[in-house]
């Protein structure tokens, strides 16, 4: 962890009420496992595929096929539990959560309630340089997806695509200690890092690979913390749940409506009705789905079928063994091996591939310089082109080529930018385009020298006015690296204006 203090954001006050008003968040997040296979059957879980061509017999409840546990799925649980520090429960069950919907062939979802594979743990999530919230995760169970309704392709007739049924989810339920909606997207964003980290899931929310269900109340100020020291959810307001949120900006969106439409029911002397909710980004508001269901809504009982998951300590601890470096130890090593700024060091580890790039192109160099070159010029020319990383033209190898150069001093930064540019739309080895193109910088003396005496010599009123406020000699470098191509060593140039003008 980055050795440094943080300080807890003030919860978002709602302004424009008669009172006021502070919000408390929790979100359950279904995290697609990654992992060829589903979570009970063989069957593949390509993305993409034509319509229930991903299905088993399991998957689709036919007579007599029972489920055999995936392994790698229970190994992904398990990872993901380990990198949000949590504690690995080496006893865990299944439960049947019953309910019927036309994409759910077996009536039921195999999920954990009673018994979860992990338990507490938590997630530290930045919110600005210095600024950190800690989220604690209640728990994280394995459960199967359900199948996809599809609506739109006949007006009279509804369609079931069973491929997504039977693919593993992880289901990240916290606790509610997120206090705003810009909390609630930086929680989303950070979980989803940490997932990518691990390889436990691409979290792709466009297609539906992460999705968050978002338990949104009100409370008055100083509610919530007397909710902390007792953990009695009465101090707490009434909670909606607005499901399947698949983007940060909807997310904060409808938090903002939800917050706002259950302050104005309070107010006006209404109660607040516990339910299920959907947001319509196109009207920006939320709408009622059902009301909210209990556990026993849903008849929970251990699944017949399933023995109780039983896992060893010794093969948690060859996972825990094998887990990369996450993203908060990564951004604490940039910022006290490499110098780097804790916001920098934030960019560089926003995504894994980022990360590698980054590390690639400062291995023996300076990481400052490196991290400039890496953020400011690839970044910025990549978010211009819309490219992410793994489209970058120009390789670890290439851009580092160029950083030597520049230490070398063989060229300028402003041949550099120039150098880039040919490298990033052209290709090539940095060093051979430099001299087959002759940019290399020009550090002969004796010719910056002549270059400053012709300048000077061809402009005496200037060479007065410098003498006179010595920071007019700017004027003279720049005519000089003017004149030679930008390849003139600046340095050199304005030692020798310096010396020449008698500053």
């Amino acid at each position: 962890m980055l050795d440094l203090t943080y300080e807890t954001p003030k919860p978002k006050v709602i302004a424009g009420a008669k009172h006021d008003w502070e919000l408390v968040i929790g979100m359950e997040v279904h995290a697609q496992v990654a992992s060829n296979a589903k979570l009970f059957s063989g069957a593949s879980t390509r993305f993409g595929a034509e319509p229930n061509s991903n299905v088993a017999f399991v998957d689709a409840a036919m007579p007599g096929m029972l489920p055999v546990i995936n392994d790698f799925c229970v190994a992904q649980a398990v990872r993901t539990g380990l990198g949000l520090k949590a504690e690995i429960n080496l006893w865990s069950a299944f439960d049947r959560k019953n309910y019927f919907y036309p994409d759910l062939p077996q009536g039921y979802q195999i999920s954990q309630l009673y018994h979860p594979i992990v338990g507490e743990g938590e997630i530290l999530v930045d919110m600005a340089p210095g600024v950190a919230r800690k989220v604690r995760i209640e728990r994280i169970h394995l459960e199967q997806d359900a199948g996809k309704s599809i609506h739109d392709m006949d007006p009279a007739m509804s369609f079931v695509d069973l491929n997504r049924t039977g693919v593993a989810l992880m289901e990240i339920v916290s606790r509610p200690d997120i206090r705003g909606p810009e909390e609630a997207a930086a929680y989303v964003t950070k979980l989803r890092q940490i997932l990518r980290y691990l390889g436990t899931c691409d979290g792709n929310m466009q297609n539906g690979n992460l999705r968050a269900d978002v338990n949104i109340s009100i409370c008055r100020p100083g509610d919530y913390e007397k909710y902390q020291e007792t953990q009695d959810f009465s101090h707490l307001g009434t909670r909606c749940e607005i499901k399947n949120m698949n983007s940060m900006r909807f997310i904060q969106q409808a938090i903002e409506y939800e917050a706002r439409r259950q302050i104005a029911i309070v107010e006006a002397g209404g109660e607040v009705v516990q339910e299920t909710r959907l947001y319509d980004p196109e009207k920006g508001e939320t709408r009622s789905m059902r009301s909210k269901e209990e556990a026993h809504d849903y008849r929970y009982f251990p699944d017949p079928d399933l023995l109780p998951l039983e896992i060893e300590q010794a093969w948690v601890d060859d996972i825990a063994a094998s887990l990369p470096e996450l993203p908060d130890e990564k951004k604490a090593r940039f910022v006290t091996e490499m110098g780097l700024s804790e916001y920098d060091a934030g960019v560089l580890t926003a995504e894994v591939a980022n990360a590698d790039y980054f590390e690639q192109v400062a291995e023996g160099r300076d990481g400052k310089m490196a991290a400039n070159w890496v953020i400011n010029e690839l970044f910025g020319r990549l978010k211009k082109d819309d490219k992410d990383i793994t489209d970058s033209p120009v390789s670890p190898g290439q851009l580092g080529g160029i950083i030597d150069l520049i230490a070398k001093g063989d060229i300028s930064g402003k041949i550099a930018k120039d150098l880039f540019e040919i490298v990033y739309t052209e290709g090539g080895d940095p060093a051979r385009i430099v001299e087959d193109r002759g940019m290399k910088q020009v550090t002969d003396t004796g010719a910056i020298e002549a270059a400053v005496d012709q300048i000077i010599a061809d402009n005496p009123a200037q060479v007065e006015k410098a003498k006179v406020n010595p920071k007019l000699a700017g004027w003279f470098v720049g005519q000089v690296m003017k004149a030679t191509g930008g390849k003139a060593n600046p340095k050199a140039v304005n030692d020798i204006v310096q010396a020449k003008l008698g500053l």
